[in-house]
């Protein structure tokens, strides 16, 4: 009998522990919810306005032939730059800013901060704003996690800092595929009004982000919707708007 009750006790825990396990992991990758401090993905509002947003970068492989293409079209975007990136091409960063660009910090090194101290977190975010603010930045520094993971110390960290954490409730997923196809057709079934769209200028050479990034501005402005940065989008948000109008 004892040793039934026993099973079974080890049994209950161990349940509880998996349980717990995957509401962490839940809250971890969650786009839309963290444990302290705020959050957006996405801006209520009924305004056709959408904020493209490039992570990873500054990249010689994308990014200047990224900052052409929003040249062409009068498109001003918001770049999540990693800081060690940012440290190898301070030109085309200087770049971004002179096109009118918003500069956001995705971390110093990229790395999940999931399981990290408070110390390092705080060194990963303060060590990047002095660098873009190095660049002669004025505006406000908003944040993005690396991979959008986080948990507990990340989280502290912004809270306290006084960061807004900025993720997105559109993904193209080109860290993934390379077809323009798939790319811009899985943004065109999901944007809508307040939408934050994420693509990535970091990394290998990106051609089919390029040919979605401009397929999306074009069809997106044939529906009537305007480009703007994350702050522009923040600025424009309508807190009348329920959270049912945005599904």
């Amino acid at each position: 009998m004892r040793t039934r009750t026993a099973v079974r006790s080890c049994l209950l825990g161990l349940g509880c522990a998996l349980g717990l396990c995957c509401v962490l992991w839940q809250v971890a990758r969650s786009p839309t919810y963290q444990l302290f401090g705020d959050l957006i993905a996405r801006v209520p509002t009924r305004a056709r306005v959408v904020a493209l947003t490039f992570d990873d970068g500054p990249s010689p492989h994308n990014t200047k032939a990224l900052l052409a293409l929003l040249r062409r079209h009068a498109v001003r975007a918001t770049f999540f730059v990693v800081g060690k990136n940012l440290e190898r091409h301070p030109a085309l960063a200087r770049e971004m800013l002179a096109a009118g660009h918003q500069l956001g910090n995705h971390s110093y090194s990229h790395v999940r901060m999931l399981l990290r101290s408070p110390a390092f977190c705080t060194e990963e975010i303060t060590r990047t704003d002095r660098l873009i603010r190095s660049l002669g930045y004025r505006g406000e520094i908003v944040f993005r996690p690396p991979f959008g993971k986080k948990l507990l110390a990340l989280p502290l960290v912004l809270a306290r800092l006084g960061k807004l954490s900025v993720t997105w409730d559109v993904e193209a997923e080109d860290t993934e595929s390379q077809d323009p196809a798939r790319l811009d057709r899985t943004v065109l079934e999901l944007a809508a009004p307040g939408s934050i769209i994420l693509f990535h200028d970091g990394g290998r050479r990106k051609p089919g982000t390029l040919a979605a990034v401009e397929r999306v501005i074009r069809r997106l402005r044939r529906r009537g919707f305007a480009f703007v940065t994350v702050n522009e989008l923040r600025r424009r948000g309508d807190r009348s708007v329920p959270p049912a109008a945005l599904r």
